[in-house]
């Protein structure tokens, strides 16, 4: 089996692959820095609670964009697993090439949801991701990032009404019935949402007249995604675990088991 793990802005993602089955994924927070040993405890009580044998386990692969926990958690798959990490980084096989002026500058995350995007669903293709910031990536059919477009995640947007505002409540983001809102909630609900559609569709839009080809597939993942696809016509397919798809991709790419 193989541990397959994300280390997000806002979560951890972890998941659990055996040959080519994803037997279970989980989030932890990211926000609290842990020590080596409490990410292993962690790990290990998230896999005795799923019924996964923790034995098993015998290759894994981590992609980050938060440095000061990349040591510790590596250290506990070292500590905990006897298993020397695959870290998603220079030098590792990917199949994407990335063009962009500073190909250092490309998150972990955007370039396993690219090679995971291009593998699966082929080129060229935008592949769109919600997290704590929304991007755009394009791929072409050669397997090369050329572009990426950053915009505030939904939820950074809803916390900034919520912390720079002094009457605005924290709210659940969900598309309310209507845009025509008469109460605080749904009015904050209905700018958020419907709001982040029409910037959605004119991001994907504006990407393909640059382009010149309207038939470039979209392909859509990260957590609000959902919410997103599920009101527009733009996104071609929703993946929730094109990330986890990615991890498994690339580490196929570097070990063989």
């Amino acid at each position: 089996m193989i541990l397959v793990v994300d280390i997000g802005n806002t979560n951890i993602i972890l998941g659990v692959y055996k040959d080519d089955n994803l037997l279970g994924n989980w989030k932890m927070l990211t926000r609290n820095v842990k020590t080596s040993d409490e990410y292993g405890m962690c790990i290990l009580n998230l896999l005795q609670f799923n019924n996964i044998n923790y034995k098993e386990i015998r290759s894994a692969i981590i992609s980050s964009v938060v440095p000061n926990i990349i040591h510790s958690f590596t250290n506990s798959i070292k500590r905990y697993f006897n298993i020397e990490p695959l870290v998603v980084g220079p030098g590792i096989k990917t199949g994407l090439m990335i063009k962009s002026e500073n190909p250092k500058e490309v998150g972990g995350g955007r370039i396993v949801n690219a090679v995971a995007a291009i593998e699966l669903y082929g080129g060229p293709i935008i592949v769109i991701n919600f997290g704590t910031a929304t991007t755009f990536d394009v791929i072409n059919k050669k397997s090369e990032f050329l572009y990426g477009i950053t915009s505030p995640g939904i939820q950074i947007s809803a916390d900034a009404l919520y912390s720079k505002t002094a009457q605005l409540p924290n709210i659940e983001i969900k598309k309310p019935k209507s845009i025509l809102a008469k109460n605080t909630i749904t009015s904050m609900q209905a700018g958020l949402v419907f709001g982040y559609i029409g910037q959605t569709e004119y991001i994907i839009k504006k990407i393909k007249e640059e382009l010149k080809n309207t038939n470039i597939k979209v392909i859509a993942t990260g957590g609000l995604g959902k919410i997103i696809s599920n009101e527009t016509s733009e996104i071609d397919i929703y993946d929730s675990e094109l990330l986890l798809k990615g991890l498994k991709i690339i580490h196929d790419k570097n070990i063989q088991m």
